[in-house]
C-alpha cells in the first residue's frame, strides 16, 4: 500500500471519531483535492510526493467544516460549482427534483420554455436547467448579496465552457416574493428550493455553522418562505404552467395543502428522493381555458 493511502486510512479514522457522516469518502476526496489528482488515482501518488497539507484539511473535516468548502467545489447533476461562505452548498436531493423539472419541460409544447429559479443560491438549479434543457430561459432570483456573487461566479465559469448555456440565463437580484414582476403569467415553470427548516430544529454542525441562515429558516413550521413562492408562483405562471418546490422530509402532507386546489392548484402531488422520503411537491396552475 501506498504511503498516500496509508495517510488516508488514518484520516478516515479520525473523520469517523468526528462523527463525520462518510469518513472514508471525505479522506479520500480530501487525499485527490490537495494532491490534485482523481480519487481513482491515490494509489499511483508517490511516497516523495505526499503533501503534508493534506492533514490541515482532515483537520478542518473533523472540525465539522463541510467539505465542500474545503475542496471549494461542489457536484450538481453534471455541473462543477464554486461553492464556499455565504451560499448553501447544493445537496443531491435537489437533483432529484431538478430532474423531475427537465423532463416536465422536455415535454411541453414550446421551444423556448421560460423557467424561474426563485432562491438560485449557487445557481445549481438555473445552470442545470439551461444546460440540460436546449433553449430554456431561466430567471434566476437571489436576495443575498453573498450568494450571488457565487451565482454569477459559477456562471461566468459555465460561459466559458458553454456559451450557449450561461447565456440563457439572467440573474435578478432581490426577494422572490416580489420577484420578475415583468414575467407575470408568461412563466412556463417556477422551481424553488427555499428555506424550509423549523425554527429551533437541530441540523448538523456543517448545516447550522456554514450554510447561511437564510438558506436554512423556514419560521415556526418551516413553510414561510414555501407560502411566499405558491404566492408567487400564482402571479408568474401561464395557465397550466408548473411549480415544483423542494421541502424536509416530514412537511410532504403539510405542503401538499399549501397548493390546495381552492387556491387555483390542479394535479398537486407530493415525489420522493432517492431514500424514498417525500421531498418535493408539484403543481399545475389553473387554466382557463379549458
Amino acid at each position: 500500500m501506498s504511503l498516500l493511502l496509508d495517510e488516508v486510512a488514518v484520516a478516515a479514522s479520525r473523520l469517523a471519531d468526528a462523527g463525520v457522516e462518510s469518513p472514508r469518502t471525505d479522506a479520500e476526496l480530501i487525499a485527490a483535492h490537495v494532491h490534485g489528482v482523481p480519487r481513482g488515482a491515490l494509489h499511483m501518488v508517490p511516497d516523495a510526493a505526499f503533501d503534508p497539507r493534506y492533514w490541515d484539511d482532515v483537520a478542518r473535516r473533523a472540525s465539522r467544516e463541510p467539505l465542500q468548502h474545503i475542496t471549494g467545489r461542489a457536484y450538481f447533476r453534471y455541473l462543477e460549482l464554486e461553492v464556499g461562505p455565504g451560499v448553501f452548498v447544493p445537496r443531491p436531493e435537489t437533483e432529484v427534483m431538478t430532474g423531475w423539472a427537465i423532463e416536465a419541460l422536455a415535454g411541453m409544447d414550446t421551444a423556448e420554455p421560460v423557467v424561474a429559479d426563485l432562491g438560485t443560491g449557487s445557481g445549481a438549479i438555473a445552470l442545470a436547467i439551461a444546460q440540460e434543457v436546449p433553449g430554456s430561459l431561466v430567471h434566476a432570483v437571489e436576495a443575498d448579496p453573498l450568494a450571488r456573487q457565487w451565482a454569477e461566479r459559477n456562471i461566468a465559469r459555465c460561459a466559458q465552457a458553454a456559451p450557449h448555456t450561461s447565456g440563457r440565463i439572467t440573474l435578478h437580484g432581490g426577494d422572490f416574493a416580489a420577484a420578475l414582476p415583468e414575467l407575470d403569467g408568461a412563466v412556463d415553470l417556477v422551481i424553488s428550493n427555499p428555506p424550509y427548516i423549523p425554527a429551533g430544529a437541530w441540523v448538523p454542525p456543517e448545516v447550522g455553522e456554514y450554510d447561511p441562515a437564510t438558506a436554512l429558516w423556514g419560521g415556526a413550521d418551516g413553510l414561510d418562505a414555501i407560502r411566499v413562492v405558491e404566492r408567487t408562483a400564482r402571479r408568474l405562471l401561464r395557465g397550466g404552467g408548473l411549480v415544483t418546490v423542494e421541502h424536509g422530509a416530514q412537511q410532504g402532507s403539510a405542503v401538499y395543502w399549501v397548493f390546495a386546489e381552492e387556491s387555483g392548484w390542479r394535479g398537486t402531488r407530493n415525489h420522493t428522493d432517492l431514500a424514498g422520503r417525500d421531498r418535493f411537491v408539484c403543481a399545475a396552475w389553473k387554466d382557463d381555458r379549458s
